[in-house]
């Protein structure tokens, strides 16, 4: 019975092979075909080796060309063409063994050659602390360090960050460092920025619990370096407050500058200090020295002694260094007429470069640093840089020392355009 049930399947499997479509067949063949071929051929072939002789190996030696270490640059290239500057950045340096009027630091006080400032003195974390009238201030060895590492500190992963466009170089690390979700609004535009915060309010009623872990921070410049303009700060803490967010005040150029007695930009508005949830300067402007400070509650700079970076992974500050940026306290506080003089010098310079062919000021009368930016540019960035560049020599012939702007162009998330950066320095003429 086996034996004749499966002679009849076989019948039938013949049957149906006569009866299919010569397509269908055709499609089995090449398909029966295929699996033996992968079933007999080798997963991989073994690639063919070529012995090279002696010379031939030599030949290739000797034509082979590494790749240099360095890329090549131009001789025209900024970093080949440096000048040296003799003695400290006071109301008139040498640049290249020439007498030059000083258009090109930000010795705003001109304390850098004060015989005062070079002595040695005492603890300075405490004197900024009753200078700023907060609670703790931190020190840090470096300037740049000091924004760059206090953002990170407190903003993580998952929190929200609303920050100025014009932002500088040492803010966009920090942001960078902190791997928050950053928000950028338009240049000292307050109406931008509330949009962004009346969006992320939208956003958080969707999600409630994920907004009560979500922390948002508004960070600012007191006096903008990349544009020389005063941040509206009396308008950004109502939006704190409106919203419920923190602000991080950077002061690098409005401390020792806005402000009756040199406190930067809440004093110069009259807002409270304790409005200010944290405020970070470096001590490379107005206090002759090195390095930087932040400022503010206890628990708040506290928390930067063990979560800042620039904090914990770098050596103290130098106590001549310390001792420099004391004095220079002393001397702000003695002599609290020099910030009036300095802001009417700045008035008066202000004034004497508007109408100036070709050129035009960018940033405020106030601001001891400001831009000459060009009225039109040439369509190209490179020849914008290499016009300003024979402006810079055209005064240096004049013994009057100018700097140009430097970016790092593929670093910055907002470049600014080609510009003249310059500092008033000291007020002793």
């Amino acid at each position: 019975m086996a034996t004749a049930a499966e002679q009849w399947v076989l019948v039938e499997m013949v049957q149906a092979l006569y009866e299919a479509p010569a397509y269908h067949l055709i499609l089995e063949g090449i398909l029966i075909l295929w699996i033996i071929r992968l079933l007999f051929s080798k997963t991989y072939k073994l690639q063919e080796r070529s012995d090279l002789t002696v010379k031939e190996k030599e030949e290739l030696i000797e034509e082979w060309q590494p790749e240099p270490l360095v890329p090549p640059i131009s001789k025209d290239h900024p970093a080949l063409n440096y000048n040296i500057v003799s003695g400290p950045p006071s109301h008139n340096i040498v640049v290249n063994g020439k007498k030059c009027v000083n258009f090109a630091s930000f010795n705003f006080l001109g304390l850098l050659d004060n015989p005062r400032v070079k002595m040695f003195t005492w603890i300075l974390e405490d004197r900024l602390a009753k200078f700023m009238k907060t609670e703790e201030a931190i020190i840090y060895s470096y300037g740049f360090a000091t924004i760059a590492s206090a953002i990170p500190a407190y903003s993580k992963r998952g929190d929200i960050v609303f920050v100025d466009r014009a932002a500088c170089f040492a803010i966009q690390k920090g942001l960078q460092a902190s791997r928050s979700d950053i928000k950028l609004f338009k240049h000292n535009d307050m109406a931008d920025l509330e949009r962004l915060l009346k969006e992320q309010e939208m956003e958080d009623q969707k999600n409630p619990r994920k907004a009560r872990v979500t922390r948002r921070f508004i960070v600012a410049e007191g006096l903008y370096m990349n544009t020389g303009t005063i941040c509206p700060l009396p308008e950004l803490v109502k939006l704190k407050y409106k919203y419920k967010a923190r602000i991080f005040l950077e002061e690098s150029l409005s401390f020792g500058v806005l402000g009756e007695h040199g406190r930067g930009v809440t004093e110069h508005f009259g807002i409270s200090i304790d409005d200010i949830d944290l405020i970070s300067a470096n001590m490379e402007n107005s206090l002759a020295s090195i390095g930087g400070f932040c400022c503010g509650r206890s628990f708040v700079i506290d928390h930067q002694r063990l979560s800042g970076q620039g904090y914990c992974f770098s050596a103290s500050l130098p106590p001549l260094l310390a001792a420099a940026a004391i004095e220079a306290l002393n001397i702000m506080e003695e002599n609290p007429g020099i910030f009036s003089v300095l802001k009417e010098k700045c008035k008066r310079i202000h004034k004497a470069l508007q109408g100036i062919s070709g050129l035009k000021v960018v940033g405020e009368s106030l601001s001891p640093a400001f831009h000459l930016q060009l009225k039109d540019s040439t369509g190209s960035r490179e020849k914008d840089v290499k016009l300003l560049q024979e402006i810079v020599n055209h005064c240096m012939d004049r013994s009057i020392a100018l700097t140009q702007a430097r970016y790092l162009e593929k670093e910055e998330k907002c470049l600014p355009p080609p510009r003249l950066g310059c500092g008033h320095s000291g007020t002793n003429r």
